[in-house]
């Protein structure tokens, strides 16, 4: 398994690839059947069910073991929390772990293949499995359970399991029960899944900095079995529960504490107290992206342009473009020693992140970056215009 990275950004039609597109419509349009047969209470029964219980696989399994190594397990409980997660068709367990990983590292940036904020909400939701980007993996960021060849082995023959699943239904309760029980509760599963990289990532709130978009959903966290606190996951990705507060169902966290009382599964990762009252102190990537997320707040654009203006008729435009010859560490240079109006103040910034951001012990860091970037930003800015306006004068 090699790695292929991301190298380009995926909100191209051209990135689709086709074909892999036609067993997920086939499965949708299977669901279509249960108009031409007999329906059984009994098929709901199984459908429900089966819902829950694969989405247990996934959110336990994938997610919070295969993922984040929230809690231990044994090593046959291991194998089965992969095959209960891989019944869903949703790929391979090392697959889905990886890219995962690879989520958590590029959340929200352009590198993030399932991102809403970069790709739109569509391609978030759905599309991106089926691009070249979204197919490929980096493996190298599952080495810890890429040693067990039984992994191995399943993520090779990814089908099988939800095969077998659905060969089983349709013998215990004939075709009413493959289409409703199987086919219709495995696309209700897709979706109830895709709606955390989506909409979890666009409605609800954010407690905590987490430098993304990251948020809490209640409705999401009922059809995902505790998944909706997303923005706590991403506060805090290594705890088991992710419901961090009494009342924020997480019926995923319920079911693998009753497993820890017969050791089943074991030490649970819970998050710290000072990390729920969001008082640890941020991470540098965390404080990157948040000062990159507060820069993003204004135009650099418009203060570059205002800058043009105010200076046109001036001797500092023309020391502008002299620096500029020189190199942008000098034009950052100047641009810090003059004292600009459009240009945001630390005060400025500050007012924004307040508005912005809650639950950090300090805004300082993230206000000093966003500075910079801003600083840096406009900085580029003039010098492709100069550069523009020398080229122009040629």
């Amino acid at each position: 398994m090699s790695k292929e990275p991301y190298s380009k950004s995926p909100a191209d039609a051209a990135d689709i690839i086709h074909p892999r597109v036609l067993p997920f419509i086939t499965v949708h349009l299977a669901c279509l059947a249960i108009f031409w047969v007999d329906v059984q209470p009994i098929d709901w029964i199984i459908c429900g069910a089966l819902y829950v219980i694969r989405m247990f696989g996934i959110t336990a399994g994938f997610h919070r073991y295969f993922s984040h190594r929230s809690f231990k397990t044994s090593r046959g409980f291991q194998f089965f929390l992969a095959f209960l997660g891989q019944s869903s068709a949703q790929r391979g367990v090392l697959w889905w772990a990886a890219t995962h990983r690879y989520h958590h590292k590029h959340s929200d940036t352009e590198q993030d293949v399932h991102s809403p904020v970069q790709h739109g909400l569509w391609y978030s939701h759905v599309l991106w499995i089926f691009s070249k980007q979204g197919r490929a993996a980096d493996f190298s960021l599952i080495k810890d359970f890429r040693k067990y060849p039984e992994l191995v082995w399943l993520e090779k023959w990814e089908r099988l399991p939800p095969i077998l699943l659905g060969v089983l239904v349709w013998a215990v309760a004939g075709w009413s029960g493959l289409f409703v029980g199987f086919f219709l509760s495995t696309v209700l599963l897709f979706h109830g899944t895709f709606t955390i990289n989506s909409l979890s990532h666009v409605f609800g709130k954010q407690p905590y900095v987490t430098g993304d978009s990251s948020r809490n959903n209640l409705f999401l966290a009922i059809i995902t079995l505790g998944e909706g606190w997303h923005n706590n996951h991403h506060h805090f990705p290594s705890a088991t529960p992710q419901g961090f507060h009494w009342w924020q169902i997480d019926v995923t966290y319920y079911v693998l504490k009753v497993l820890s009382v017969f050791r089943i599964v074991w030490d649970l990762r819970l998050p710290p107290a000072h990390v729920v009252e969001g008082k640890r102190k941020l991470p540098l990537v965390t404080i990157e992206k948040a000062a990159q997320q507060l820069a993003a707040s204004f135009s650099i654009e418009h203060i570059g342009k205002a800058v043009l203006n105010a200076w046109e008729q001036t001797p500092k435009l023309e020391e502008l473009r002299n620096r500029a010859r020189i190199g942008q560490s000098e034009v950052e240079a100047f641009l810090k020693e003059m004292k600009i109006p459009e240009m945001p103040s630390i005060g400025n910034l500050k007012h924004q992140a307040e508005k912005m951001f809650a639950h950090i012990p300090s805004l300082n860091p993230i206000v000093e970056r966003a500075n910079h970037i801003i600083v840096q930003a406009v900085s580029v800015w003039l010098l492709q215009s100069d550069m523009c306006e020398a080229s122009i004068g040629a």
